[in-house]
């Protein structure tokens, strides 16, 4: 009998710990990778020579939902006229190997070749910004009330120290623009939201932005 006691209390040590560790992998999941794009000088130079003219042609079927001039009538949409050519193309290869995911983008991304992926790019980011009083370009959007717009400013600015929120400017730029950045400063206002949102929720992961998810 005291060796049947022993056993269970053996047998009963070892459920404890197993639904320990479960409860531990529970808190803690595995690290998600948000991409597989790594920047290094290969590929950057392959990222930053395609052919603008050849885009153009491929970007017709674009034109649907991002405007014919980079600019989108749709307030959530992204405008993709004057972002830097390395940003546009990692969200392309996001998209293709799903590391991003879009019911839209995801099947768009996936049929075009790496030369394909380039020259696309090459010609969105060489589009001007300017107004055309020709395109249907939703933005800039309406003024937000201003008391938080304050509230956007001070983020933008200073971060939210009490948080861990860095300032947005120390990644995206103090103008809303810096090289291999998504630029901010004629992106459509739904569309940044959206992001965020997704941000915070954990259906879109980014490296940078680990604390921003979680506030």
């Amino acid at each position: 009998m005291p060796r049947n006691n022993a056993t269970l209390g053996l047998i009963l040590l070892a459920a404890l710990a197993a639904s320990a560790l479960l409860l531990q992998a529970g808190d803690n999941p595995p690290d998600r990778i948000p991409s597989y794009v790594v920047w290094t000088p290969e590929t950057i130079a392959a990222a930053s020579t395609g052919d603008a003219f050849r885009g153009l042609l491929l970007a017709k079927r674009c034109n649907h939902c991002h405007g014919d001039e980079g600019f989108s009538e749709k307030a959530s949409t992204p405008n993709l006229a004057g972002l830097n050519q390395l940003a546009i193309w990692k969200q392309l290869e996001d998209f293709r190997t799903k590391k991003r995911l879009s019911h839209t983008m995801g099947p768009i991304a996936a049929s075009l070749s790496p030369h394909d992926e380039t020259d696309v790019v090459a010609y969105f980011a060489k589009l001007p910004i300017f107004t055309d009083p020709q395109d249907n370009r939703a933005f800039p959007q309406s003024r937000p009330d201003p008391a938080r717009a304050a509230i956007a400013l001070h983020l933008i600015s200073f971060g939210d120290g009490e948080r861990g929120i860095p300032p947005c400017q120390a990644c995206h730029g103090p103008v809303a623009y810096r090289p291999g950045v998504p630029s901010l400063a004629t992106q459509n206002a739904d569309y940044v939201l959206k992001q965020l949102e997704e941000f915070a929720n954990g259906t879109r992961a980014k490296p940078a932005m680990p604390s921003q998810r979680a506030r």
